[in-house]
C-alpha cells in the first residue's frame, strides 16, 4: 500500500476510533524487524517507547526504511511515516512535512504531547539520514 492510498482510506474514515484502528492494522502489517538489526544506533531517541529504525539508501538511489517498536500504536503510526518516505529519493523525502501530513489527517489533534514528541523524533531522524545523501 503507498502512502496515498492509506491517506485516502483514513480521510475516508469518520471517527478517530476508527482512523486509531487503521493505523494499529498498518503497524501489525508492517514485516518484523530482526532482533540483530535492534541495536542502540538505530534506537530513536525522545520517544517514550522502543522504536527502532534503519534508513538504508538502495543501489538504485531510493529509500529502504525497516523499523519496530514495543508498542502497537507507535508501531502503526511509524508505519505511517515509514510510507511517506518509502521508494523516495533522498532530495524527495527532504521535502516532506511529516508534521503537516499529521495534520492535515486530523491525528495531531488526537495524539497526547509525547507521541507527538515521538512523531517529530522519528522524522527528524529520518531527515538527518537523508542529508548524508545529498
Amino acid at each position: 500500500m503507498t502512502y496515498k492510498e492509506f491517506k485516502e482510506k483514513l480521510s475516508g474514515l469518520k471517527s478517530w476510533q476508527l482512523m486509531y484502528r487503521e493505523i494499529m492494522l498498518l503497524g501489525k502489517s508492517l514485516p518484523e524487524m530482526p532482533e540483530l538489526l535492534k541495536t542502540d544506533d538505530v534506537l530513536i531517541k525522545g520517544c517514550e517507547s522502543k522504536v527502532w529504525l534503519r534508513v538504508e539508501l538502495s543501489d538504485d538511489q531510493i529509500l529502504v526504511l525497516i523499523g519496530d517498536s514495543d508498542t502497537r500504536i507507535v508501531k502503526g503510526l511509524m508505519g505511517l511515516i515509514m510510507l511517506m518516505h518509502q521508494g523516495k529519493t533522498p532530495e524527495q523525502s527532504l521535502s516532506i512535512n511529516t508534521y503537516d501530513e499529521f495534520e492535515q489527517l486530523g491525528l495531531i489533534k488526537h495524539l497526547s504531547p509525547s507521541r507527538g514528541n515521538g512523531i517529530k523524533a522519528i522524522a527528524d531522524t529520518i531527515q538527518e539520514k537523508v542529508k548524508q545523501w545529498l
